[in-house]
């Protein structure tokens, strides 16, 4: 079975792993299926380190992680971008916002905003306190953005249409912490723009964030992607595999039989002689044989 996916030949993807470990089977899952994505189309396939969040690095992850895709036969097209020296890029874009007044202080602890929230789709949804009453800048504070109910939609290449309203689904989302990091949504959103990024193949535990980051990429006057949420690999305990659910590491040593489970965990029907070859000749199989319809949803 062929996808029905027609071919984009100026198709541009990426990988972009968080150097919080080594890669295991969930994140593989990921690295597979925008790889095979972007092959089959005949794009290019970037890498990204999103280190922009360094209390969560562990040392030498990011380098560990290169390594394994070598070692897995993945081969990127360009230089890698790491999140931790794009905070000039972030800036420029938070203030272009700023110059559309939508940017804010925000001062309220964890605490206060419990006491004073709603549960929405990920969490609490901030109920605008500091926008109502503005929060000192001499403080210490996060920026926020103003958001709105204006439903945003898009066309998921697996899951169909989703839909979502902001303020009160998710709520005014912050896009540079107290401590100064620049928040996941926004960072994402200028690298994508700056890298050329044409479609995001990622899990679907990001599924709910691409409003936020569709949101930004309209005030920012950005091209919007193509989205292709892939099934989430769980545990035993239906827990997303993480390093927080201690998730072990992939053996390379053992590199086929896992490349193997890997598509096979999402959809695809290789040859059980494919087990026989190599990983040359499983990339070969695979690319030619990529069909985003058999990807369970």
């Amino acid at each position: 079975m062929k996808s029905t996916q027609l071919i984009d030949l100026n198709y541009r993807g990426r990988f972009a792993p968080s150097p919080t470990g080594p890669l295991h089977f969930g994140s593989l899952v990921a690295a597979v299926g925008s790889y095979l994505d972007a092959k089959y189309h005949h794009g290019k396939w970037l890498i990204r380190i999103e280190d922009v969040d360094s209390q969560r690095e562990v040392p030498g992850a990011a380098n560990e992680i290169l390594y394994q895709l070598e070692r897995l036969g993945m081969e990127w097209d360009e230089e890698v971008i790491y999140q931790s020296q794009r905070s000039e890029a972030y800036l420029e874009a938070l203030n272009i916002l700023n110059k559309q007044d939508l940017i804010y202080p925000c001062t309220c602890s964890r605490k206060e905003i419990a006491d004073s929230s709603i549960i929405g789709l990920n969490g609490r949804v901030y109920p605008g306190t500091c926008l109502k009453n503005p929060a000192s800048i001499k403080n210490v504070h996060a920026l926020r953005i103003q958001t709105n109910d204006d439903p945003i939609q898009f066309e998921d290449i697996l899951n169909g249409t989703y839909s979502q309203r902001l303020k009160s689904d998710v709520g005014d989302f912050v896009l540079r912490r107290a401590d100064g990091i620049f928040a996941y949504q926004l960072a994402v959103v200028v690298d994508d723009a700056a890298q050329n990024i044409t479609h995001v193949v990622r899990g679907a535990d990001l599924l709910d964030s691409t409003p936020r980051q569709i949101f930004l990429q309209q005030l920012l006057g950005y091209p919007i992607p193509q989205y292709l949420h892939l099934p989430v690999v769980t545990n035993a305990r239906g827990e997303k595999l993480s390093k927080q659910t201690n998730a072990a590491s992939i053996t390379i040593s053992n590199a086929l039989p896992q490349l193997v489970d890997a598509v096979h965990f999402l959809g695809q029907q290789p040859p059980p002689e494919i087990l026989e070859g190599d990983i040359s000749s499983f990339w070969q199989w695979a690319q030619q044989n990529w069909c985003v319809d058999l990807i369970a949803h």
